[in-house]
């Protein structure tokens, strides 16, 4: 199996050159107290046996500017691809595409809540944003979401509107799953499994989210791969925003998953990263 972890970011350790400009001007803790760089990284996921990752742009540290997710991505394009972070919102959003995508990145991060912004950001969904939704629609760019759940009916009217986009939920968009089975307080999670081009990322918050309260996690995960299949659900370790390391992270997801099909297995861990972006494939090279 190859393994594809679609949850990174890197630190850079000279700020002149990368000065911190995080979302809503306050830097996340997990960033001062351990960063991480390019090749602390790639180190580590040799370490894990990682074949290849998705580094996703540090908001709260960098804000809109990923020019240090284009290096990354350039030093290691056998290796790992790219997310840069988007403003919607701003009248040149699409020269802002365009501009990242040139620099050989591979999907937009549209951040809308985190430990830095806590609640669900109230424009998810404004007209503003529409030529965003409308450009990586024509232009099969796939849309990573660092949400709430509570941003999920916003996200289904964008998808009537735009139902050709692909999208990646960040933890599986936070859910509530204490009630445990049938999940009534995520149903809206489960029902956006109508829209084929919706995406989950499977990261230790959801995992730890399907031990609380009633839920178990092989129930979770069976009826998470009843709805949308295995082949929209990939695993991602944030690292280093999350506490360990990657192959730490990684040992706990697998056991965690354990209950799953080796197929379904294969998918979550390697086979549903490649096919949601392209240039991670086998080969190294974008089809």
């Amino acid at each position: 199996m190859r393994i594809v972890d679609t949850h990174t970011h890197v630190i850079a350790t000279d700020t002149e050159r990368y000065p911190v400009d995080p979302i809503g001007g306050k830097q996340s803790t997990w960033s001062q107290l351990h960063p991480v760089d390019i090749d602390g990284l790639v180190r580590a996921l040799d370490d894990a046996g990682i074949d290849r990752a998705v580094v996703v742009q540090a908001s709260t540290v960098y804000g809109h500017d990923s020019r240090y997710v284009v290096e990354a991505v350039r030093a290691h394009p056998d290796r790992l691809t790219g997310v840069y972070s988007l403003d919607a919102m701003a009248p040149d959003a699409v020269d802002r595409i365009r501009h990242w995508q040139d620099q050989g990145l591979s999907g937009f991060r549209l951040f809308t809540t985190g430990t830095t912004m806590p609640g669900q950001a109230d424009w998810l969904g404004h007209e503003d944003s529409f030529p965003a939704w409308a450009y990586a629609e024509e232009h099969d760019i796939p849309v990573c979401l660092q949400m709430t759940i509570q941003g999920l009916p916003a996200l289904r009217e964008l998808l009537r509107r735009f139902p050709g986009v692909r999208v990646l939920l960040d933890h599986c968009a936070r859910p509530d799953l204490s009630d445990g089975r049938p999940y009534r307080l995520a149903h809206d999670l489960f029902d956006l499994a109508s829209f084929p081009g919706v995406h989950l990322k499977l990261t230790h918050r959801a995992l730890a989210a399907s031990e609380k309260g009633a839920s178990t996690t092989p129930q979770f995960l069976a009826d998470l791969v009843a709805a949308y299949g295995a082949g929209r659900i990939a695993w991602g370790s944030n690292f280093p925003a999350a506490e360990g390391t990657p192959a730490g992270i990684l040992a706990e997801a697998r056991e965690k998953t354990a209950s799953l099909s080796e197929a379904d297995q294969d998918m979550v861990f390697g086979g549903t990263a490649a096919a949601f972006y392209p240039s991670l494939a086998a080969d190294g090279s974008a089809s």
